[in-house]
Formats: structure tokens, C-alpha cells, sequence
């Protein structure tokens, strides 16, 4: 289950990702951090989907995003409280959060927490975490925007994973984790049996599945 609070957030999560975005390897438009206009990028939110850390001490939001030229970007994000040991390279930013206060915001490729969500999903056959939103100490259901689940099989063995290290080319990363090679689409494919091993399939507002991430 993820809570999500009715909350404050500064610098709000899209203008968080359009200042960090263009810097990324694997974004489609290298070094363009603005338009001929000097306006930002612009980003257009498709939906995101969660994964739920047993502990709850981290946020997983993963979010679906369109570009003016209509490429969809996946962008996996986690929320801490405190620095992540040996994680610079992967901090996207800070944020001040209204209810949990100052918020270190990592590319969650680079997050063991993530890394063991992600491959539990997939080899687990798992879906996205249901949401609820807090309102005073209340929870009220969210509609879920994007929809997950892993074609693997429920009580399938789980490596152990303690680190995450992302490694980039095109539009692809490989998580190392453990004895896991994790394989995230920033930009989702489409969803052919057989082509990419278990896999982590997403869909949303009716759009016909993607593959969104694989273990090959």
C-alpha cells in the first residue's frame, strides 16, 4: 500500500524533472534544457504507478511522460528521507515536502530498494501498489493511472539484493543487483512474447501493453 499525503511540494515533481531530465544519457534530446524560446521543456504527465517498500521508509513513484514529439518516457523515481550512501550520481534533486519535510529524489535505477521491487514484480508475477491518499489521517482509495504486473510466478525465489548499479546505453539500463541483471526501457517497447524473458508489462488509459522492464 502507498500513502500519498495532500501535500506541498517545492520544487513541484515536473519542474524537478524538467530541469534534470535533458542532462540524462538516455534522454532523447541531449543537453536541450529549454525550447528556442528559452522555455522550460515541457513534459506531459501520462500516470505513474508505485511500488510499496515494506519498511516505508522509501517512496517509489515510477512516471510516465510525454514529450512534445510525442515519445513516451519512463522515469523511475524513489523519495528519502536522508541521503542514500554512495548514491550522488544518481540524485535527481531535492524537494520540501509540506508533511514529511526535505525529500532526496534519486533516479530509483540506482536504489536497491527499487532494484528488489522491481524484481520482485517481475519474477513474482506482482502488480503496482494500491494508493490511497492521506487527508488528515484519513485514507481515501486513488485511481490507479497505470497498471502493472510481472510474468513470473507467484513464490518464486528472490535473489538477495543490496546494491543497484545502473549502466546505460540507448534508451536502456541495466541494473546490476546481486545476481540480477535488470533491464529498464526509458523509453517503453512493445510487448512481444517470448522477445525479452520475464518482463514487467504496464499499460494505461486503454494504450495497448509495453514491456517496461525485463529480466532476460
Amino acid at each position: 500500500m502507498a500513502i500519498i499525503y495532500d501535500a506541498v511540494l517545492n520544487p513541484s515533481k515536473i519542474d524537478l524533472l524538467a530541469s534534470w531530465l535533458p542532462a540524462q544519457p538516455w534522454f532523447p534530446h541531449i543537453g536541450e534544457q529549454s525550447t528556442d524560446e528559452g522555455e522550460p521543456l515541457t513534459l506531459e504527465p501520462i500516470g505513474a504507478y508505485r511500488f510499496d517498500d515494506p519498511t516505508g521508509d522509501v517512496g517509489m513513484e515510477v512516471h510516465l511522460l510525454r514529450l512534445d514529439d510525442g515519445t513516451i518516457l519512463q522515469v523511475p523515481l524513489t523519495y528519502r528521507g536522508a541521503p542514500l550512501d554512495d548514491a550522488e550520481p544518481w540524485l535527481a534533486g531535492t524537494m520540501e515536502h509540506s508533511v514529511l519535510g526535505k525529500r532526496w529524489v534519486y533516479d530509483a535505477c540506482g536504489d536497491p530498494v527499487f532494484a528488489v521491487a522491481l524484481a520482485t514484480a517481475i519474477l513474482q508475477g506482482g502488480t503496482e501498489a494500491e494508493q490511497f491518499l492521506d487527508k488528515d489521517g484519513t485514507l481515501e482509495p486513488l485511481e490507479r493511472s497505470v497498471t502493472v504486473r510481472g510474468s513470473g510466478t507467484p513464490g518464486t525465489e528472490v535473489p538477495q539484493i543490496t546494491t543497484a548499479v545502473p549502466a546505460t546505453l540507448g534508451a536502456v539500463t541495466t541494473i546490476t543487483a546481486g545476481l540480477l541483471a535488470l533491464s529498464l526501457y526509458r523509453i517503453p517497447v512493445a510487448d512481444e512474447p517470448g522477445t525479452h524473458g520475464n518482463t514487467l508489462a504496464g499499460t494505461w488509459g486503454g494504450h495497448a501493453p509495453v514491456v517496461l522492464a525485463s529480466i532476460p
